[in-house]
Order: C-alpha cells, then structure tokens, then sequence
C-alpha cells in the first residue's frame, strides 16, 4: 500500500536533516531556505519487535517488514496559496500525501538561519496553517458555486447535504481553524472526500529540539502542545541533530550505546516511523513460515478478504476462509502445530474484522 506521509515546516526547520535520518534517499541539507526543491522520497522500514519475535520462533529463509513512504517537500512560505515562492508546488505535493508530518523548529541556534529571523514555533504552524486553510477556502467556495443552485432548486438530497457540510466547513476555516477540527460527523467528510482538502488530513508535529531538551522538552515544546491541544494530535519531540549522529553510526551496538549515554531507550527516528503508521491508521498482520515471516500493511477495519487481497487479488477474489492465530498465542506457545492443538487457531468468514497483530493463512480458490 502505496501510503505517503508528507514532511511540511518553514524553510530550515529541520525537515530535511530529519528527512535524511529516516531514509536512505538522501536530501540534500543545507542552511539556508530551499534547499530541497523536488520532493524527496523515501521508502521507510517500520521497526516492529513482534516481527522480529516471529523470525526468532519460525527460523524462517527471509524476513520482510511492512514500508511506508515519507516525502520531504520543499519549505513554504507567506503567500503559498498565492502561488508565492515554491507555493503551488508545495500546495501541490502535500496534496498527493494521505497525512502530513509538520516540524517545528524548538531549539535556539544562532548558526542555523531562521527564514523569519527569530524561533517561534506557534508563529511558524500558523503560517502554514493559514495558507493551507486559505487553498482550501478557495477550494471550498468553488464547490459551493457549483452545488449550490442544485441544493436549494432541486431535489437532490445528496447535494443538499453537500451543500450544508460545504457551509460549515467554509464558516470553520474562515474562523482560522483546519478542517481536521470542524464540528462534522465522520460520515460527513465523505461528501467533500474528492476535494482532497489539504487541512482535512490527519496531522502530526515534531518538535526539533537541541540536545539537552530531547528528554525533558522546553518552553517552546509546552507551547506548542498547548496550542494543538485542540486538534487532539500528537506531539513529538525529537533531536534532527541526535538523529543524524545515530544514522552515521555503523552497528546496532554502537548505537544502543549512544542512546544509552544519552538517557534514551530508542531513537525518535523509530517513535516517528511508528506514529507516522498509526497517523495513517494502518494495521499490521503477519503471515509466518518457514519460507518467509512477513508484515503486511492493511488499513484499520479491513476484512479477512480485503486482507488477503493485500497479497494477491486472487486471494481476495477466490477468498474461501482465514486460518487466524493471535500474536500472543503464537509468542506463549511457540509454534502454529502448538496453537492447533491447544485449540488456538480460529477459523474466519469473510466478514471477520482483521486485528493488529493476526498471524493469519487464507484459504482461497480461483
């Protein structure tokens, strides 16, 4: 599943030096604003300690991790709705992305230029915040224009409704507030779905502090999270600098040893890509051999069928059962014979609701 997570900020902020710690396709990272022009693309392993479990009881030829792609899009500016600077590009990438990554700058650093001469982070998101919200009014308006006459002359109720949820959502973000947080029921968005409104996406921030705030966070780091309190989104705090010391080290020792010195028990590299997963509201379930142990990337409430189309369309097509063993029964017993039986592998129809975690094997005939 080809699900992009976009990374978003001022120019200089940290994006691309975060950018080149999560993927081996390297950004350029310079001081001074646009430096990354064309959006970089990474594909991103996702660090799961279940799989890594799974290969150690199985033994099997080949381990395979579930990816994600992180796109690093060049830095906005004032006016971007505008088509100011890089503004229709910028616009334009994260709109092709599912949900967007937005890094703050919360460290004080008078080598590194700010684009706006001065850190505030809560001044940088609403500066972005405001020239997505001001596309998406724009958006927004012409949708109106073309429903509107339909909704108020004619007798259809779809266009009706379009039309009542275009008006809340027109009324919110002209109120300075993103769509994500509009007074709508989940059910209602899909009406505006195809507009691909940029604030309707889900959103994280990251907080690029120094050194000796990556623990305990700062003043900046408590300001922004009183800001997005609204937004229910999650805030994460990491060092761009710390992570790109790390991603130069060769083994997994040394770097075990660097975290260790630094009072950490992970990298904020491996917290990203996790939440970045979990931002884009996917499920892993496994399928375990002694061929290959394997994560595969579903989205939340998808079904046994729609999960087994996730390995081959055959399977979802000729769907005939789903053999479905819990990651924690596996784990305590040690072996899909062990599962068996102790009575611990289910056997699921196609309406079963595919659980993060599932060792699953499809039953299929095409």
């Amino acid at each position: 599943m080809a699900l992009q997570c976009g990374i978003v900020g001022l120019p200089n902020v940290g994006k691309s030096t975060l950018f080149n710690c999560l993927s081996n396709a390297k950004a350029q990272a310079a001081n001074f604003p646009f430096c990354t022009i064309e959006p970089n693309i990474g594909v991103i392993t996702v660090p799961d300690d279940r799989l890594t479990k799974l290969a150690e009881l199985v033994k099997p030829n080949k381990v395979q991790p579930n990816t994600i792609e992180i796109v690093d899009i060049a830095g906005l500016v004032k006016g971007a709705s505008k088509g100011e600077g890089l503004g229709n590009q910028f616009l334009g990438n994260i709109r092709a992305t599912n949900a967007i990554i937005h890094v703050l700058r919360c460290f004080d650093d008078g080598n590194v230029i700010h684009v706006d001469g001065s850190v505030d982070p809560i001044r940088d998101r609403e500066i972005i915040d405001t020239e997505l919200q001001l596309k998406d009014l724009d958006t927004v308006e012409k949708r109106i224009q073309k429903v509107e006459k339909m909704a108020k002359t004619g007798g259809d109720k779809d266009a009706k409704r379009t039309y009542e949820i275009l008006t809340v959502v027109k009324k919110h973000l002209e109120s300075g507030k993103s769509i994500r947080t509009a007074p709508l029921e989940q059910d209602d968005f899909d009406f505006i779905e195809d507009l691909g409104l940029l604030t309707q996406k889900p959103v994280m921030y990251v907080c690029n502090v120094d050194e000796a705030s990556v623990i305990t966070g700062n003043k900046y780091v408590d300001l922004v999270k009183a800001n997005v309190a609204d937004e229910k989104a999650e805030v994460l705090v990491i060092s761009a600098k710390i992570e790109s010391e790390i991603a130069e080290l060769e083994s997994y020792e040394e770097r075990q040893e660097f975290l260790a010195d630094l009072g950490l028990t992970e990298s904020g590299v491996n917290k990203l890509i996790r939440a970045a997963y979990k931002l884009l509201n996917l499920y892993t379930y496994f399928t375990a051999g002694v061929q290959e142990v394997r994560a595969w990337t579903i989205t939340k409430g998808f079904t046994a069928p729609q999960a087994a189309g996730v390995i081959h369309t055959d399977f979802e097509k000729g769907f005939i059962r789903a053999e479905v063993i819990k990651y924690n029964d596996f784990v305590t017993l040690g072996s899909e014979n062990a599962c068996k039986e102790a009575g611990k592998l289910g056997v699921e129809g196609k309406t079963y609701i595919v659980e993060d975690g599932d060792i699953m094997h499809f039953r299929f005939n095409v």
